[in-house]
């Protein structure tokens, strides 16, 4: 499989918001998770009430880093920390997982894509995943860049890199709404 792993997120918008948080441990990278699902909560309750029957659109976050940097951990702990309490599998081979939480607002769907087993950009737009990313839901990407540019502008992207034992993240926000995640974290 041709490695294209060092194509690199470089979306066609300014950043709105860039923060760092240095994440010392697996316990770290739970606790950023749990963080990031409360914002999202508080994001989609501002919509709400500033928005009258305004829905949440949904949001794009693009996951980043080498395998191994704490991306999936990081999916799993925002997951439980929207109240998902069944099994968060790796969507590796079957490239997305569904799962749908219920909020005293409505259900929220989320989508968990994991993109590494792409070798072209092209399989992305096969695959027919597009209508998920129209839905409403927060739908998390792993190895975004698998798809070329075809994801369009994200809400969010988190960068993480190993840094020592710990890891690194960095965040940039790209919307309002994921500006407004970013500040909640």
């Amino acid at each position: 499989m041709p490695d294209n792993s060092d194509l690199s997120i470089q979306p066609p918008a300014a950043v709105l918001l860039e923060r760092h948080f240095a994440l010392a441990d697996e316990a770290a990278t739970s606790a950023f998770g749990v963080r990031f699902a409360e914002a999202i909560e508080g994001v989609r309750k501002a919509h709400h009430a500033h928005g009258g029957h305004a829905a949440f659109h949904g949001l794009q976050v693009q996951l980043t880093g080498d395998l191994g940097a704490g991306k999936t951990t990081l999916v799993r702990a925002t997951l439980r920390g929207l109240g998902h309490t069944g099994r968060v599998r790796s969507p590796t081979y079957t490239l997305v997982e569904p799962y749908a939480v219920e909020r005293p607002d409505g259900e929220l769907e989320l989508y968990h894509f994991d993109l590494y087993r792409f070798t072209d950009p092209a399989e992305w737009a096969d695959a027919g995943f597009r209508e998920y990313f129209d839905s409403g839901a927060v739908c998390l990407v792993e190895w975004p860049q698998r798809a070329g540019g075809l994801l369009g502008v994200p809400d969010l992207v988190f960068s993480l890199d190993v840094d020592g034992d710990g890891r690194l993240l960095i965040a940039r926000a790209y919307s309002e709404s994921g500006k407004a995640c970013l500040e909640r974290c």
